[in-house]
């Protein structure tokens, strides 16, 4: 009855760092997927990603190993491994130990971040990642900004926010609650468009905010109509009900570099609030398997039929209950969602 929501940790490909993280030769000890897990660079500048502790006597290889050529190695007793996971040397031995396969998961670096596949029962990866024009050196997009959370919910919770319009007005206190143009749900991918008006000094501006995901790790937010922004929001679950959302903002210049980053500097702030108005109703709101949903409610069913795609059947839970309440943690407070709807209700008066 401990267990805080009925679905485990999701499969799909999620980020586990940018490119600078892993320079060559310098083991990195990760911690993604509930596992202890080690991210390097070999001497072809490729990325991999392993299981982190060497199964001969259980060294964790990110931290002391080493690597050499294209190898890792171990700190406890030098047995290297290759990329694919296997033991290619024992240095006091002249046989190696072809048990000891280290589990690996498949990496690319794309789109400006690293990103590695985890599927429970070590299924290979089911679908591809496309590269985005626009996070790939183009000149018209050159400005990033970066942001990232680490936010105790699942990343079922979190998204289903995308679909939850009325929120942003109550939350948020913006202009008017988005319009749901349409949402459109395969496998892997999803795709919403929405309208809406930003608040501005001038004014409300009409904009519109379109997102498309590719499974439950990374997706497309396109912004316009205060000023073109692309996000390329990526979720990586740390356990089954934590994650780190990193956002990576990339905004159309404006005709010179310090104006479009001062624009999109404001811009980030705005989102930045946002989610910090969004963070303690992640993390204190109970998750209904039937909630009391108005008819003027967002698609929150639909999307949690495309979710439930990306959870393998074996690792669903034996649990029947409605309600799965969060813990308790007393020391956490934060009034900004209090203040948003309190603003919102003084303008209804």
């Amino acid at each position: 009855m401990d267990q805080r929501y009925p679905f485990p940790i999701p499969f799909g490909w999620f980020c586990v760092g940018y490119p600078d993280d892993f320079p060559v030769g310098e083991p990195k000890a990760l911690y993604y997927f509930g596992r202890h897990l080690v991210g390097w660079r070999d001497e072809t500048a490729e990325v991999h990603v392993h299981d982190a502790f060497c199964p001969h006597l259980g060294a964790h290889l990110g931290h002391g190993g080493s690597v050499e050529g294209c190898e890792i190695v171990c700190p406890f007793h030098g047995w290297r491994y290759d990329a694919e996971g296997r033991n290619t040397d024992i240095p006091y031995s002249d046989r190696v130990n072809r048990k000891a396969q280290l589990r690996t998961y498949p990496a690319v670096e794309r789109n400006g971040v690293v990103m590695a596949w985890y599927h429970p029962d070590d299924v290979a990866p089911l679908w591809e990642l496309p590269e985005v024009p626009e996070c790939n050196d183009d000149p018209d997009w050159s400005t990033v900004i970066r942001t990232d959370y680490t936010i105790d919910a699942a990343w079922q919770e979190m998204a289903e926010n995308a679909v939850d319009s009325a929120h942003f007005r109550f939350v948020h206190n913006t202009a008017t609650v988005p319009e749901i143009d349409s949402y459109e749900s395969s496998f892997p991918e999803s795709v919403m468009r929405s309208s809406q008006k930003f608040r501005t000094p001038r004014g409300d501006m009409e904009g519109r905010i379109d997102t498309h995901a590719w499974g439950p790790g990374v997706s497309l937010v396109n912004f316009s109509g205060i000023v073109d922004t692309l996000n390329l929001a990526c979720t990586t679950p740390i356990e089954a009900d934590r994650c780190i959302v990193r956002f990576n903002f990339r905004f159309k210049t404006m005709g010179d570099e310090k104006t479009t980053r001062s624009v999109g500097r404001a811009f980030v702030a705005e989102v930045d609030k946002q989610v910090r108005e969004d963070k303690p109703i992640w993390e204190h709101k109970a998750h209904l398997v039937r909630p009391a949903l108005a008819v003027a409610d967002g698609p929150f069913m639909k999307f949690r039929k495309w979710a439930g795609q990306f959870y393998a059947e074996d690792s669903a839970p034996a649990d029947e209950r409605l309600v799965f309440p969060p813990p308790f943690w007393p020391d956490r407070v934060d009034e900004a969602p209090a203040k948003a709807t309190a603003s919102a209700r003084e303008e209804r008066r």
